[in-house]
């Protein structure tokens, strides 16, 4: 299909949660846009999310939430597209949600609900989004064809995207070009290293990247202990390089995730260990030594059941205490029973690896936010071009903390571009 003009005020790469953020919000200035989409549909990780019920933010949002080089970066866009900015456009569409544990909100019926509201959003201010479009090139125009005082009235195209749409090759103008191709995970879903790219086109600098919230996986023995447990989980505090959480750890046939671990991996890096709480509500020390008053003829492992699965337990048995495994809990001295109860506080567990982007929910690092203005998501040094969302070295928590940074950065972008 044609193009009615060839030319732009705003051309946005990437159709997910920042670049139609992006989009309704420059059309709702007035804006010309088109949204170039390389997949087949839109908004693709939004409909993944939570189950299908997108996590779409969060009523407690804080700079704290979130991983940077500069932490201090992401606080600009945080505060001028805030939570409620966002509860409240989708309490005016009337999208059922709830609370859920850690203050985290979901849909009540499917994440379309969020996808449909952005794209009306889109749809009523103007914006224009093709699907199929595969970039081909970026070019920045010569600069006598654009003002390089960055007037706001000056729209004289400044970038000239090549691309091709099925077999047809296109070439597009815009004075504002916007980059929210996402990052390198889940490339099922459309992650790409296509705004990094574009970042090494333009000089602009990169952090190092990695997998973030995503599962770990074992090389030594604790991957056949894994595969025996896979389908158990358990609330544990789990501890790496000063950092902690307390969710549900999933045990799997590759080795650990839940909710905990894919906090933890944001902060873990390959050789790192992993300190695992597997009691983190009580004292196991107090439980234990009080057990072998009141309970003396038990076995440990018939004590430990109460708080454990006995499929867990037989497995620390083996681990642990595996020459006294059939020894009444009196038999055993104080000081072994606390030996022991230190072990279910602090099990230490070193992952071969995670899982890699295949399955990562976000990319940690990306493009150097000390390139970007922290108000407008400008490139410091290229007036009209704005990096948003998940390419940028801003890497949120689970809990709806990264649909945030989309709708934040986007709207901060699309503010001015």
């Amino acid at each position: 299909m044609q193009f009615a003009s060839n030319h732009f005020d705003v051309i946005i790469l990437g159709a997910g949660a920042s670049g139609l953020m992006c989009a309704l919000t420059a059309a709702q200035r007035g804006r010309r846009v088109l949204v170039l989409e390389k997949a087949n549909k839109v908004g693709k990780k939004i409909l993944m999310s939570g189950g299908g019920r997108c996590n779409f933010t969060n009523h407690f949002v804080e700079a704290d939430n979130f991983i940077s080089a500069n932490p201090h970066f992401c606080k600009a866009a945080l505060t001028r597209y805030t939570q409620w900015d966002f509860i409240g456009m989708v309490e005016r569409y009337g999208i059922p949600y709830e609370e859920r544990k850690h203050s985290q909100l979901f849909c009540l019926d499917s994440a379309k609900d969020i996808l449909n509201m952005l794209l009306d959003e889109c749809a009523q201010a103007g914006a224009e989004i093709r699907t199929h479009c595969c970039i081909d090139k970026i070019s920045p125009l010569p600069e006598r064809a654009h003002s390089d005082k960055h007037q706001p009235e000056d729209r004289r195209s400044r970038y000239q995207v090549a691309l091709h749409q099925g077999q047809q090759p296109l070439k597009l103008e815009c004075h504002s070009l916007v980059i929210a191709t996402g990052a390198l995970s889940i490339p099922s879903l459309g992650g790409s290293g296509l705004g990094y790219d574009i970042a090494n086109q333009f000089g602009i600098a990169l952090t190092e990247r990695q997998a973030g919230l995503v599962p770990f996986m074992f090389s030594d023995a604790m991957k056949p202990l894994c595969e025996r447990l896979s389908g158990l989980a358990l609330e544990v505090e789990v501890s790496c390089n000063q950092r902690s959480f307390t969710e549900n750890l999933l045990f799997t046939h590759r080795g650990i995730s839940g909710p905990a671990i894919l906090q933890i991996s944001n902060y873990w890096n390959p050789g790192d260990e992993i300190l695992i709480d597997l009691l983190p509500s009580l004292s196991a020390t107090d439980w234990l030594l009080s057990a072998k008053q009141q309970q003396g003829k038990s076995l440990l492992r018939t004590v430990l059941a109460q708080k454990l699965s006995k499929g867990l337990v037989a497995e620390l048995q083996t681990l642990w205490w595996p020459d006294s495994a059939d020894q009444a809990v009196a038999g055993y001295s104080d000081k072994q029973l606390i030996a022991i109860a230190e072990k279910f506080h602090a099990w230490r567990l070193k992952p071969s690896a995670t899982e890699g982007y295949r399955t990562a929910e976000v990319t940690r690092g990306g493009v150097d936010t000390a390139a970007i203005s922290s108000k407008t998501m400008e490139v410091k040094s290229y007036a009209g071009l704005y990096f948003i969302g998940e390419v940028l070295d801003v890497t949120g928590h689970l809990g709806g903390f990264n649909f945030q940074w989309a709708w934040s950065s986007g709207y901060s972008a699309g503010l001015v571009c």
